[in-house]
C-alpha cells in the first residue's frame, strides 16, 4: 500500500504550480518543487535547506542559471504537466518514505528524492549549493529524532 502525502506536501505541490506560473512555464519541474519546499518553509525539508544556508535568493539565482529554454517531454500531474524528472521525484519520495516506514510522504522525502534524481535542475542546484544526499539524510535523521 502506498503511503499518503502529508498536507504539507500537498501545499508544496500547490506552491510548485504557482512558482511554475511565475516562471511562465506550462509544466512543473523539479526546480519548482525545490523552490516550493523552501518557500513553504515549515517542513523538515525547508529546515535542512536553511541549516545548509540555502536562502530563497540563493536558490532562485542557482535555478535561474540552470533552467534551459527547451522543454522536456511532459506528463500530466495535477493542474500543470510535470517533467519526467518530476514524475521520478514523486516515485522516489514514496520509496524514501517506505524505506523508513513513515506513515506519509513529507517534504524531507521530497528533498531526498530531488537529491537522488540525476540530471534534474533541482539536483544540480542542490549540488551547486553544496548539499549532498548523505548530508541531507543526516540532517533529516537529526531533526526527526529531536521531535
Amino acid at each position: 500500500m502506498l503511503p499518503k502525502s502529508s498536507q504539507r506536501v500537498g501545499e508544496v505541490i500547490r506552491i510548485a504550480n504557482q512558482i511554475a506560473r511565475e516562471y511562465d512555464r506550462e509544466y512543473v519541474g523539479t526546480e519548482h518543487v525545490l523552490m516550493a519546499i523552501q518557500r513553504e518553509g515549515t517542513g523538515i525539508g525547508a529546515a535542512v535547506l536553511a541549516k545548509r544556508g540555502v536562502t530563497a535568493d540563493k536558490l532562485r539565482d542557482e535555478v535561474d542559471k540552470l533552467v534551459k529554454k527547451q522543454l522536456e517531454e511532459t506528463w500530466v500531474f495535477g493542474r500543470l504537466p510535470g517533467t519526467p524528472h518530476f514524475k521520478n521525484v514523486m516515485a522516489i519520495a514514496i520509496d524514501q518514505c517506505q524505506k523508513i516506514n513513515a506513515k506519509e510522504v513529507c517534504t524531507e522525502h521530497l528533498l531526498l528524492a530531488l537529491l537522488k534524481e540525476r540530471g534534474s535542475v533541482a539536483g544540480k542546484a542542490l549540488k551547486s549549493l553544496g548539499i549532498s544526499y548523505n548530508d541531507a539524510r543526516s540532517d533529516i535523521l537529526e531533526l526527526t529524532s529531536e521531535s
